[in-house]
């Protein structure tokens, strides 16, 4: 059995005056350790890919997170807080949908759940002053301490979060500033924070599975069952055989 395709869309940035595509090394570990798939980068060409196409090609898609926003044109608010990646917005939405047409799964991590979100028609908004403290670290600190910044979530109970995990509040790292405003049709909550914030969703549109979180499963899935738990609900959705880490074998 060949493994499954997995299919990353990447960023544009500006590098010694030049675009280049790119995806940060965590998104991409992860999956290949813990989802059994292999990886293929897919990079953000908007309009000049066929995103059908592509979607034929891989056996499922992963959105990942991205430290550009979503342009708020495209779920039809008005906001300047950049940065932006156009490119990117095209690609993965577009992309996104057609995976879904092909009945395949997509799974979302932060912009990606945002980006999901935007594809069932939610909307989204960019967090108060007064709440960024629960979602986000001080400004300043370092990468690390960035990601040990959390709170507590609250699995949705008959959710798929809370069928493999429990109900019980569990701790997730928090870095993002933006969230969802209002749930795109025809997804479900699965988990909320404190202040009531949807934090994960997930749906089944036909064969299609969908499954996104707002905070960060690569960063620590090495040592966090929870979080590596995404990862294999991502490999069983795309039909692969069970991952077996490379030190474990």
């Amino acid at each position: 059995m060949s493994r499954p395709l997995l299919g990353i869309v990447s960023c544009t940035r500006e590098f010694e005056d030049e675009t280049i595509h790119r995806v940060i090394d965590r998104y991409l570990r992860a999956p290949a350790r813990w989802s059994g798939v292999d990886v293929v980068l897919i990079p953000a060409l908007g309009l000049l890919a066929d995103q059908r196409n592509l979607a034929a090609r891989i056996d499922g898609l992963l959105l990942t997170g991205s430290t550009s926003n979503l342009e708020a044109w495209r779920y039809g608010a008005n906001s300047d807080h950049g940065p932006f990646d156009p490119d990117r917005d095209t690609t993965a939405l577009t992309l996104a949908g057609a995976t879904i047409d092909a009945g395949k799964p997509v799974f979302g991590i932060c912009r990606g759940f945002q980006e999901l979100n935007v594809v069932f028609g939610g909307t989204l908004q960019h967090l108060p002053r007064e709440r960024q403290a629960l979602h986000h670290a001080p400004d300043g600190v370092s990468l690390d301490a960035m990601f040990e910044h959390g709170h507590r979530v609250t699995p949705v109970p008959g959710g798929v979060i809370a069928s493999a995990l429990g109900t019980a509040p569990m701790t997730v790292n928090s870095v993002h500033f933006q969230a969802v405003r209002t749930l795109g049709e025809g997804l479900t909550a699965e988990a909320h924070a404190p202040d009531g914030l949807i934090e994960a969703f997930s749906a089944r549109i036909g064969t299609a599975q969908i499954l996104a979180v707002q905070w960060h499963p690569e960063w620590d899935a090495e040592r966090n069952p929870q979080s590596r738990w995404f990862f294999t609900a991502l490999g069983e959705a795309m039909g692969a055989e069970p991952a077996i880490a490379a030190d474990a074998a």
